[in-house]
């Protein structure tokens, strides 16, 4: 009968990941320009060891970025299919101090403002329209003209909201990620559900009159 303990492969393999959660959490607290010992230490691990996972820094921030709008995917999708269901999922406003450094990554990639974090929103955007979508299929998302505006338009927003919140009111404690999120949520999450749940105009009249200047997405201009 074959060991459980970790063999050499597994042991590296756990030894990457621990190296990238700790690289997501330092450069959420700390920006991209934490250094590499920075990211080792938090990690245990030597700054060869981070170089012999990653060969570069830049090559451990794309693997961040991988792991984050993964981990963003999966969160949307889960959300989805609970209100599909019928069920609730504030309950999962628990789980804000384990994803605060999801956030606070996202803040940093805005404030970065690099060619490799304008890649990483627009990842965020494409993968907004797959699971809006999804909503839309499960019956839980009114359906748009325009999918990917709507998409783009939502991640947007919420995002710029993000940053202006913590550009507008700095927290005292930049490290404090946990607290920048709940300040956030505490002051999002009313007006946005009321918007998202019940609507803001009373009526539909001006989106048929700006439907009567401008063509439908995918009409022709013939």
């Amino acid at each position: 009968m074959r060991s459980a303990r970790p063999g050499p492969a597994d042991e590296d393999l756990t030894a990457r990941a621990r190296i990238r959660d700790a690289a997501i959490h330092r450069f959420a607290v700390e920006g991209f320009g934490a250094p590499v010992r920075t990211v080792a230490a938090d990690a245990g691990v030597s700054a060869g060891l981070v170089m012999h996972h990653f060969g570069s820094k830049e090559n451990l921030r794309a693997e961040c970025d991988a792991q984050v709008l993964a981990t963003i995917r999966r969160l949307k999708q889960e959300n989805v299919a609970i209100v599909a269901a019928g069920q609730s999922f504030f309950h999962r406003f628990a789980a804000v101090d384990e994803n605060a450094p999801l956030v606070g990554y996202i803040l940093r990639s805005m404030q970065d403002g690099s060619p490799l974090a304008r890649e990483f929103i627009d990842h965020m955007v494409t993968d907004a329209v797959g699971y809006l979508q999804e909503g839309v299929a499960a019956g839980v998302i009114v359906p748009s003209r325009d999918d990917a505006a709507r998409a783009r338009y939502l991640t947007l927003s919420s995002l710029g909201a993000l940053l202006l919140e913590v550009t507008l009111s700095p927290p005292s404690d930049p490290a404090d990620l946990v607290g920048i999120v709940r300040t956030f949520f505490t002051n999002s999450y009313l007006p946005m559900m009321e918007l998202f749940t019940e609507g803001f105009l009373t009526s539909r009249r001006t989106l048929d009159e700006y439907l009567q200047y401008v063509p439908e997405p995918g009409a022709s201009n013939s």
